[in-house]
């Protein structure tokens, strides 16, 4: 009886592995990933003490109706999908399976995920991001993802906001106990129970009529505001 048991269970197992495409296994392992994912990071971040400063401008930014582009560096990235949750923002992530975590995490905390980076076919990801854009959206996007340099902003953000008006919010975090891990962008994790800082960066407009040197110019500010806020959230808990 039992040998008859097993040989049906295993039939049935092989109908339903040629029956199912493997998309559909890829999918489900993500789907699980993404539901654990989402659940040790809630209690991760639940565990900490958390402070928010800058907070002020942004809001008025908000209060007007003004799209926002925020800009985090790679490394600091960890408390994103926690931070902006619920609030129905577009975060442009990686297509690449380094991505696919995140992207999972966030699409259960009700993010409009799209997929995309400077090394793959963006026409149509730089047209849905416009279209959120100039209707008072908000995007998130990593200046210097998905690959690095570390810390080495790239013009698409600030052509972003010159083609639709959105304003730049630098944003950064950092712990009273974190840790740097051996990546290309030094990515960094705060430990459990940790005191939190989270910081918004004041708002950058860019000036639509900025080309070329004057443009390099102003990235090159932008990029150097951005290393500062980094720095000041490490500096609070010294």
């Amino acid at each position: 009886m039992h040998n008859l048991l097993f040989e049906l269970w295993f039939t049935v197992v092989g109908v339903f592995y040629i029956i199912m495409p493997m998309s559909f296994f890829r999918n489900l392992r993500w789907s699980l990933i993404g539901i654990l994912g989402k659940f040790v990071l809630w209690l991760w971040a639940k565990s900490t003490r958390m402070k928010v400063i800058g907070k002020e401008n942004y809001k008025e930014l908000r209060k007007h109706r003004k799209a926002v582009i925020f800009l985090v560096w790679h490394g600091r990235i960890f408390i994103v999908p926690y931070f902006f949750r619920k609030r129905g923002i577009m975060p442009l992530i990686s297509p690449s399976e380094d991505g696919e975590l995140p992207a999972r995490i966030m699409s259960r905390w009700g993010y409009r995920n799209i997929r995309g980076s400077s090394s793959h076919a963006i026409i149509r990801v730089w047209n849905q991001m416009k279209s959120e854009l100039k209707n008072g959206g908000e995007v998130i996007i990593v200046p210097d993802g998905p690959r690095g340099p570390n810390r080495k902003m790239k013009l698409g953000g600030l052509k972003l906001a010159q083609e639709t008006g959105a304003v730049l919010v630098p944003f950064t975090f950092s712990a009273s106990r974190k840790k740097f891990l051996k990546s290309w962008d030094k990515f960094s994790i705060f430990y459990p129970f940790s005191r939190v800082v989270a910081v918004y960066g004041p708002p950058i407009e860019i000036d639509p009529a900025l080309k070329d040197d004057d443009l390099e110019t102003e990235r090159q500010r932008i990029e150097r505001q951005l290393i500062e806020l980094d720095k000041k959230a490490d500096r609070f808990f010294d």
